[in-house]
C-alpha cells in the first residue's frame, strides 16, 4: 500500500489536523518528529516550554499507539533525516505544517528543495491559523497579505472554519526510533504544570466556554475578574487546532439563552484568535518581522538597548505594582495576563525607551508557549512600530491602568506579597504607599518595595516629543 511520511512539529496532536490530513490523502501514515537544531535551540531557552514540549510529545506517542503506530523520533537536520527515513518505509510524499516565524520560513523551504531533488514529494499545509494566509490574501489587492487588523478582521469573519479537517490511517511501522525528547535533553528540570495534550486541550476548551467565556469581555482587561482561556501554549504546540476554538466558540455563541454581554464576551473571543491569524500572516508575507520594524519610519529610530533600570523591569521592581506583578507571574508560571502584558510592555519601549526585542527575548525565557512569529508581531504592535497605524504610539499610564483594571489590588495582592497589608489607595498610589511604608519598620528589610523607578508622565512626555522630532525628520521631504 501507498505510504506518506508526516513531519509533526509545532503540531502535537491527531484530530483535526489540515497537514495530516492532507498527507493522509497519499497513503497510510508514518508518523515521525525530528527534533531539530531550531527547535532545540528555543526549548533550551525556556524550561517550562521544554517540559511542556516533552510532555505534548509523549502524549501524541501514546494517542499514536492506540492506533496501532508510534512516533518515531529522530535528532538532526530534517532534510537528511526525512529523505533517509522516506527510502526506508518506502514512502513518496513527506509533509508537514507550515511555520511562520523567519527561522522556520527557511527551514521549511530548505526542506523542501533538499526533498525535491532527492524526487520526493513536498506537502507543507498551514495548520496553525484558522484561515490560512493564503486565504485571507485572495481578498487583498495584491495578493500580499494583510498590515492592518480592522479589514483583515472585516475579511476573517466570512472565512471561518469549515468542519473538521479530516482523518488519517497509520502505518504499523517496524524500524526503531530514537527516545522520546526529555525535559533535562533541553537543561529543564521542570515537569508541566498541568495536563498536557489533545485530551487536556480540549478538555481545557470545554470548561472555558461552558462559564468563563462569557466573562472574557471583563476577564481579558481585568486580571483579577476571571479566566482567560489559557490556551496560548496549547495553540502554539498544536496540541489543539485554532480551527476547533473557533468553530467550538461560534457554535457556543447559538445558545438562544445567552444574554447580550455573554455574546459580545464570545465575539470578543473570537476576536482575539481573529488577531492570533493576523499577525501568522503578517509574519507569513513580512518575513524580516522579527528583526526589522513593519514601519519604514520607525527602522532608523533610537530605542536604546540597555538602561540603568532595565534590571528592575526584569525582576518585577519598577515600582509600579502592577507591571510587577505581572513580571512576577510571568516567572513563576509561565504566563502574564494579555492587559499587564500590554501595560509591561509598554513600559519598557516607552517609559524606558528600550527597544522592543529586548523585551521580546526577555520573555522569551519564561514563556511556555512558542510561536516567535506571535510573539514579534504583538511586540510590534505595543512599540508602535508594526502593525498598528495610530499616528502615535499608544502610551500606557501604569497607574490609571491599575485604578481602572485592578481597583481592589487584587491581582497586585496576590504576586506582590510584601504590599498585601496596604489599604488600596496605598498600593495603587506608590508616593502614598511609600509614605505608609515607612511607617511600618519591618518592611524595611530584603522584601521592602522600591519607589518608582521613573516618573511616567515626565518620560512618557519626553519620549512622545522625541518621537514626533525623529519620525519627522525621518519623513521624505
Amino acid at each position: 500500500m501507498a505510504r506518506a511520511v508526516f513531519a509533526f512539529s509545532r503540531d502535537l496532536r491527531l484530530s483535526d489536523h489540515a497537514g495530516l490530513a492532507a498527507a493522509a490523502r497519499h497513503g497510510d501514515v508514518v508518523a515521525v518528529h525530528v527534533v531539530d537544531p531550531v527547535s532545540a535551540t528555543r526549548l533550551r531557552r525556556s524550561p517550562r516550554r521544554a517540559a511542556y514540549y516533552c510532555a505534548a510529545v509523549a502524549s501524541l506517542d501514546a494517542a499514536l499507539r492506540e492506533r496501532g503506530s508510534r512516533l518515531i523520533v529522530r535528532r538532526g537536520n530534517p532534510g537528511p533525516v526525512l529523505r533517509a527515513l522516506a527510502r526506508a518505509v518506502g514512502a513518496g510524499v513527506i509533509g508537514w505544517s507550515c511555520g511562520y516565524d523567519a527561522k522556520s520560513l527557511r527551514r521549511d523551504r530548505d526542506l523542501q528543495s533538499a526533498l525535491e531533488e532527492a524526487g520526493l514529494r513536498a506537502l507543507p499545509v498551514h495548520d496553525a491559523p484558522a484561515v490560512p494566509p493564503e486565504d485571507s490574501a485572495a481578498g487583498h489587492r495584491g495578493g500580499d497579505g494583510y498590515r492592518a487588523f480592522v479589514p483583515y478582521h472585516a475579511l476573517w469573519r466570512t472565512l471561518l472554519p469549515p468542519g473538521d479537517a479530516g482523518s488519517a490511517t497509520f502505518a504499523p511501522v517496524e524500524i526503531a526510533s530514537e527516545p522520546l525528547p526529555i525535559p533535562e535533553e533541553f537543561g529543564s528540570q521542570l515537569a508541566p504544570d498541568e495536563p498536557v495534550g489533545e485530551t487536556a486541550a480540549r478538555a481545557k476548551l470545554t470548561a472555558f466556554l461552558a462559564g468563563p467565556a462569557l466573562q472574557y469581555g471583563v476577564a481579558r482587561n481585568v486580571p483579577a475578574a476571571g479566566e482567560t482561556s489559557r490556551l496560548a501554549a496549547a495553540l502554539s504546540f498544536g496540541t489543539i487546532a485554532a480551527r476547533e476554538v473557533v468553530r467550538a466558540t461560534c457554535y457556543r455563541n447559538t445558545d438562544p439563552f445567552l444574554l447580550v454581554e455573554e455574546r459580545t464576551s464570545l465575539k470578543l473571543y473570537l476576536r482575539s484568535l481573529a488577531q492570533r491569524d493576523f499577525f501568522l500572516q503578517l509574519a507569513w508575507y513580512n518575513e524580516s518581522l522579527a528583526e526589522e520594524p513593519l514601519q519604514s519610519k520607525m527602522r532608523g529610530f533610537g530605542f536604546a538597548r540597555t538602561h540603568q533600570h532595565l534590571d528592575a523591569w526584569r525582576s518585577g521592581r519598577t515600582g509600579y505594582p502592577l507591571i510587577d506583578a505581572g513580571i512576577r507571574e510571568l516567572r513563576a508560571t509561565g504566563w502574564m495576563h494579555p492587559r499587564v502584558r500590554a501595560i509591561a510592555a509598554s513600559f519598557l519601549c516607552f517609559d524606558l525607551g528600550i527597544d522592543w526585542r529586548v523585551g521580546r527575548d526577555e520573555w522569551d525565557h519564561y514563556l511556555t508557549e512558542d510561536e516567535p512569529a506571535l510573539a514579534a508581531g504583538n511586540w510590534q504592535w505595543v512599540a508602535g512600530v508594526g502593525a498598528d497605524l495610530a499616528a502615535y504610539p499608544r502610551i500606557y499610564n501604569p497607574l490609571k491602568q491599575a485604578r481602572r483594571f485592578d481597583p481592589a489590588a487584587a491581582y497586585v495582592r496576590r504576586w506582590l506579597p510584601e504590599l498585601a497589608a496596604l489599604p488600596d489607595a496605598a498600593i495603587l498610589d506608590p508616593v502614598l504607599g511609600r509614605r505608609q511604608r515607612q511607617m511600618q519598620l519591618p518592611l524595611f528589610g530584603g522584601l521592602s518595595y522600591p519607589e518608582p523607578v521613573v516618573d511616567h508622565e515626565t518620560v512618557a512626555r519626553a519620549f512622545l516629543e522625541r518621537y514626533a522630532r525623529e519620525v519627522r525628520a525621518a519623513a521624505p521631504s
